[in-house]
């Protein structure tokens, strides 16, 4: 057998030493195709909900690069282990719900009196040859389709008694002025109008939808009368939007997050990824959509809250980081988000996920405890910084030592390296009880347009996409200020034309404001 020479060997040990660096690669990348894999399917097939998992004040500093001791590390063993022991022996077979009755006490009646066969005269009423000597009752539910109508308005003219004699150049004629219409030189009402875009925005159905439902009812309208009475009725409702635009980012604290929607581009044919700004005020519930051609560069935030003065609750996203240190501005972060990060490690590393939630869930039972107390914000403030502050500085120690035992490319490690980055804006929701600990209420402000995305598929161009987010905030608004959308829509439309005609205060047509005077009214 022939001996290797020293060179040779050198060689080959760094060969084989070559051989197991790319081993230890190809197994760190195998993990990790596997676990975005994992990730991916349950993106699309999986269940998303996290409900059924185990769960100086003014001048807040974090990262103090402290590290846990071995009474906190096993205190909060314990605890992880008590919460899972709790839910274990709380998980129990669904019971079949029970069929609730249903509420007719706000629908009409009609009666229908049937006697037996040869007991009744003509007219239906009972003859003398019998007496009644008792009755039964059953009720179904009926429903009397859409009804369309034309409303005619005849004008008349009359003129004095007196006038007849005069000549006809001198007499004077009297007619009633031509009541206003929401839209000129449009045939269609504010209660059609009005049909139109709560059926598209609401109800999420198509044009070729509304107007078969339109054809059923006995009148054919073209798809392109259709679209023009849309936008010309959108047109009328852009100037309760820029009051409601303008009233919301003059709130002290603003909620803000975007959303995909597809917008057809005409010159390649294919949609393109356009993207719906979310705004709302955190103290009201009022609610704006901002479209700008589709952006959601770092450009179109600082236009849209640049010279805004107040809190501003947000997600991760770098566009929002240049606010950090623009004066005026106090970034919030949000919760929820961060939960997500783990829920989505926690196949890939139960225990070290499970504990995470574990410390938020203790977070958010501070906020649960205080609303069931009922506590005003600055009780909450005083809770918070007593009870809250206190879990984030130890999960920042919980954070700096497992970031050592995971791998920063992994699902924990992001997980951990975006919590700790965002540490410092996390924590700020503890100095003002006004503030949320998560920004879940604007996401279910959002949730309408995913489901509108999912049936008419994508907007036609960008004037369509900002014409969708005037109706959008107008009708989330709405439903903050539990207001019917139909209702309030149907009756600013009848009003906008009077309002804009004796120059009256329109912020008095906003949802918010709407209910008061509409009440009244109704009283």
């Amino acid at each position: 057998m022939q001996m290797l020479t020293e060179e040779q060997e050198k060689a080959l040990l760094e060969e084989l030493e070559q051989l197991r660096h790319d081993k230890a690669a190809l197994i760190s990348r195998v993990s990790s195709l596997e676990q975005s894999l994992y990730w991916l399917r349950k993106k699309v097939f999986g269940r998303m909900s996290e409900k059924n998992l185990p769960l100086d004040p003014n001048q807040l500093f974090l990262f103090s690069k402290a590290e846990m001791s071995s009474m906190e590390i096993s205190r909060m063993k314990e605890e992880v282990r008590k919460s899972d022991e709790e839910i274990t022996r709380t998980i129990k077979v669904r019971e079949k719900p029970a069929r609730k009755p249903l509420d007719t006490s706000s629908l009409s009646v009609e009666v229908v009196d049937l006697y037996p066969e040869g007991t009744t005269d003509a007219e239906g009423r009972l003859k003398d040859d019998f007496i009644e000597i008792g009755k039964e009752e059953s009720s179904r539910l009926e429903r009397v389709p859409a009804k369309l109508y034309i409303l005619k308005t005849v004008r008349h003219k009359v003129i004095s008694k007196s006038d007849m004699e005069k000549y006809p150049e001198e007499r004077q004629i009297l007619i009633h002025p031509l009541p206003l219409v929401p839209v000129s030189k449009c045939m269609a009402g504010a209660s059609v109008l009005t049909d139109i875009i709560i059926g598209k925005f609401m109800y999420h159905l198509p044009f070729y939808r509304l107007i078969q439902q339109y054809r059923e009812s006995g009148i054919s309208i073209s798809e392109s009368t259709m679209c023009g009475w849309y936008e010309m009725a959108v047109e009328k409702l852009r100037l309760l939007y820029n009051l409601l635009k303008q009233k919301i980012l003059s709130s002290e604290y603003i909620q803000v997050d975007e959303s995909v929607v597809p917008v057809l581009d005409n010159e390649k044919h294919k949609a393109k990824k356009g993207y719906e700004w979310c705004v709302r005020d955190g103290i009201t519930g009022d609610v704006m959509f901002h479209y700008d051609r589709g952006s959601r560069s770092g450009m179109v935030a600082r236009e849209l809250l640049g010279c805004y003065h107040g809190i501003v609750q947000c997600d991760g996203y770098a566009a929002y980081e240049q606010f950090e240190q623009m004066k005026g501005i106090t970034l919030v972060g949000c919760w929820a988000h961060v939960r997500r990060k783990y829920v989505d490690a926690l196949e890939e590393n139960r225990t070290l996920a499970t504990q995470a939630i574990h410390y938020i869930g203790r977070l958010y039972k501070v906020e649960s405890d205080a609303g069931e107390a009922g506590l005003t914000a600055e009780e909450r403030k005083e809770k918070r910084i007593r009870e809250a502050y206190p879990l984030i500085l130890e999960f920042e120690k919980w954070l700096q030592d497992t970031y050592l035992r995971v791998l920063p490319k992994s699902r924990m490690g992001k997980a951990i390296e975006y919590t700790y980055t965002l540490l410092p804006r996390l924590s700020r929701y503890a100095n003002d009880g006004r503030i949320e600990i998560d920004d879940n209420r604007i996401e279910n402000a959002i949730r309408p347009l995913a489901l509108g995305r999912k049936n008419y598929l994508f907007c036609g161009n960008d004037a369509s996409a900002y014409r969708a987010a005037i109706v959008y905030s107008l009708i989330a608004t709405c439903k903050s200020a539990e207001v019917d959308p139909r209702i309030w829509m149907e009756d600013v439309l009848s009003k906008i034309p009077y309002y804009e005609r004796d120059e009256k205060n329109m912020e008095e047509l906003l949802p918010r404001n709407w209910t008061k005077s509409y009440q009244t009214c109704s009283e």
